[in-house]
């Protein structure tokens, strides 16, 4: 994980050049990221995604995957959702961007995301067995059902990012 702030204001995930996908805690041990012999791999399945986001299996649930471009992403919880730097000349104005970008995103459809409880941010590319201590964010969702859309804003002419909302269901 980067920080380029001071520690935990924003914690970053980085992608060693593919997607990030969302893994539900609980489905951790069946993810097998890049490295399975025994089945088709799961990053094969996350590269898959040609849209910003798309869900893929993974064991018994499903995992949100973040596609598009190798961003650096963080969760805002403030915001209920993920934002992933495209272009920014600094974190503070990036930011700073996100409640203007918020404002006028033109949102794409909506999937409907189950999630049995907290989820984590990894790199697509490791195994649920090979997270360490800070190559991944996790993020306390509620267990339940989330409307999750996702779009691509430049709120100025340097800055521009990519939001994905997660919106709690009754």
């Amino acid at each position: 994980m980067v920080r380029y702030a001071d520690p935990g204001v924003v914690e970053w995930v980085e992608s060693s050049g593919g997607p990030l996908v969302v893994i539900p805690e609980s489905a951790l041990p069946s993810w097998l990221g890049a490295d399975s012999d025994e089945h088709r791999a799961d990053y094969e399945s996350a590269c898959e995604v040609d849209d910003w986001i798309g869900l893929i299996s993974v064991g018994q649930e499903f995992g949100l995957v973040l596609g598009g471009e190798p961003a650096s992403t963080a969760f805002l919880p403030q915001h209920g959702l993920f934002v992933r730097w495209c272009a920014a000349e600094s974190e503070a104005e990036f930011l700073e961007g996100v409640g203007a970008a918020i404002e006028v995103a033109v949102w794409e459809p909506e999937l409907l995301w189950d999630v049995s409880g907290p989820v984590v941010l990894p790199d697509a590319v490791w195994s649920g067995s090979e997270f360490e201590g800070e190559d991944h964010v996790r993020v306390a969702l509620e267990p339940g059902r989330y409307a999750v859309c996702a779009a691509y804003v430049e709120p100025n002419p340097l800055t521009s990012l990519v939001l994905v909302q997660l919106r709690s269901l009754p």
